[in-house]
């Protein structure tokens, strides 16, 4: 059964949605307190010192996560202003509104991104 094309309606709350995702990515990255360097020469206790570093990974992987994901927002963004938004940029199908709902800068349609990740 073929996915119908999503309506101008629904573009247009996910291109919202898409804007409202950009913004707060944006701060996320513009927010330099979340990646502060841990100081080795504070005299904190190992166990401190061990936890602090493990705050530092993990928010140093958040902020990769949040470049990334930006990246993907600001290319569904331009697919919007082309008029190519909505459709799978490997198979060309149309992808469901729910799916875009969730993930509206997703390029992919499941099926097709099963078949990218068991490669």
């Amino acid at each position: 059964m073929e996915t119908p094309e999503i309506s101008d309606e629904q573009r247009e709350m996910l291109h919202q949605k898409l804007q409202e995702l950009r913004v707060e990515l944006q701060a996320i990255l513009a927010d330099g307190t979340r990646t502060a360097t841990v100081d080795l020469d504070l005299p904190i206790g190992r166990l401190s010192r061990v936890d602090a570093l493990q705050q530092q990974a993990m928010a140093e992987a958040e902020r990769r996560r949040a470049e990334l994901r930006l990246k993907a927002v600001e290319a569904a963004l331009e697919f919007v202003e082309e008029g190519d938004y909505g459709f799978c940029k490997a198979c060309g199908e149309n992808m469901p509104f729910g799916r875009l709902n969730a993930r509206p800068e997703t390029p992919l349609c499941v099926s097709c991104l099963q078949a990218h990740e068991r490669r």
